[in-house]
Parts: structure tokens; C-alpha cells; sequence
């Protein structure tokens, strides 16, 4: 007798063949990583094809993989992850894909496949800088307009490189480069000459 998993494996297998680069099962949910010239008519088929009919992607988020395993990890360093669940079939599916240029990270937009992919794409590019093609309204979400920088990315400074505060001579918010003075901290310690004697 087949599980439900391995129902979804087959339905997989089927629809997407060779484009799998890999299928995982972990935990009781599925996990599979394709290529980014795939990315696009696998999630079209994924939504479309009768066997899998993903009609809801759930969620979208980026991932930097710099120092994933202590620095083990050896492949692309930015990913998309995408979960998605088929109302029709009961089921999950995680779909991760890596954008093959660490510099400009570019992915297919999914936008015209599911509606609510649009804010998960903006935040996305607001927070790890991955671009999506096609995608009517890339813009920040999440810090400001002005703001440098994708501060999930794991090289981005604790501290940033800019801080915003407001100006009352100005009448207006500015912002000035980071200042953060060294310093020590020393415990104080208190002496108390008859401390503890009656």
C-alpha cells in the first residue's frame, strides 16, 4: 500500500522528470531543488498539470547558504524557497531553486502563476537583493526607500552602514554613516570597609 508521499513522489516524478535535480523526504514533507532556467515551467506545471494541481503558493522567502554547515557548503550562495499546498490533492510541496549569479541574483518572477507571490518577492529583494523578472512592482518593502544594502545577507554589517534619526533644525529625518565609539565595560565593583561584620 503507497502513502500519500509516495503518491506526491510519483505525481512528481512524473510531471517534472528530469528537471528534479533532487527529491528529499524529511520529517513527512517533500523537498525538491530544481534549476533556475527550470524554475518558471516547472512552477506553471506544478500549478496546472492534474496530478499536482498546486493551486495555493503559501510562501516565498530567500536564503543565503554563505555560511550554511560552518562554511561547508560549497554551491550557489542565494536560494528561493517556495512552499505550496494543492487544496485539490491534500498536499505540501517544497520547492527550493538557486539563482546561479552570486553578484546579481536573478529569478523568474511567479507573479502571473500565483497573485500572492508578490509581496513575498518584494521582501525577497528587499532583504537577500534577489531580483525577479517580470515582476510589475519590485520595490522595497521593509526598510526605507534610501536605505543601502540587503540587510539578511550574511556579509551585511551588524551595525549597517547608515543610521536615521531626525534633524529639528531641518525639520526633517536624514541620514548620517554609522558611529559607534569603542568602549569598556568594566564591572563595577563596590568595597565596602565592615561589609558583613556586625
Amino acid at each position: 500500500m503507497s502513502t500519500k508521499l509516495d503518491t506526491l513522489k510519483n505525481a512528481l516524478q512524473q510531471v517534472l522528470g528530469q528537471k528534479i535535480k533532487t527529491l528529499t523526504e524529511e520529517l513527512g514533507e517533500i523537498t525538491v531543488v530544481i534549476g533556475a532556467s527550470d524554475y518558471l515551467s516547472v512552477m506553471q506545471e506544478l500549478r496546472d498539470h492534474p496530478s499536482t494541481r498546486f493551486e495555493q503558493l503559501l510562501d516565498l522567502c530567500g536564503v543565503d547558504y554563505s555560511s550554511y554547515g560552518d562554511g561547508a557548503w560549497n554551491g550557489d550562495r542565494f536560494a528561493v524557497v517556495v512552499h505550496l499546498l494543492s487544496i485539490t490533492h491534500n498536499w505540501r510541496l517544497r520547492i527550493r531553486t538557486f539563482a546561479t549569479d552570486e553578484d546579481l541574483p536573478v529569478l523568474p518572477s511567479v507573479c502571473p502563476i500565483w497573485s500572492s507571490a508578490n509581496w513575498y518577492e518584494r521582501e525577497a529583494f528587499d532583504l537577500f537583493g534577489i531580483l525577479f523578472e517580470g515582476h510589475d512592482d519590485l520595490r522595497r518593502l521593509l526598510t526605507d526607500y534610501g536605505f543601502i544594502g540587503h540587510p539578511f545577507r550574511k556579509d551585511f554589517p551588524v551595525s549597517g552602514y547608515v543610521e536615521m534619526r531626525y534633524d529639528p533644525e531641518q525639520k526633517r529625518v536624514i541620514y548620517q554613516p554609522v558611529t559607534i565609539e569603542p568602549r569598556e565595560n568594566v564591572p563595577r565593583i563596590i568595597r565596602e570597609e565592615n561589609y558583613g561584620i556586625k
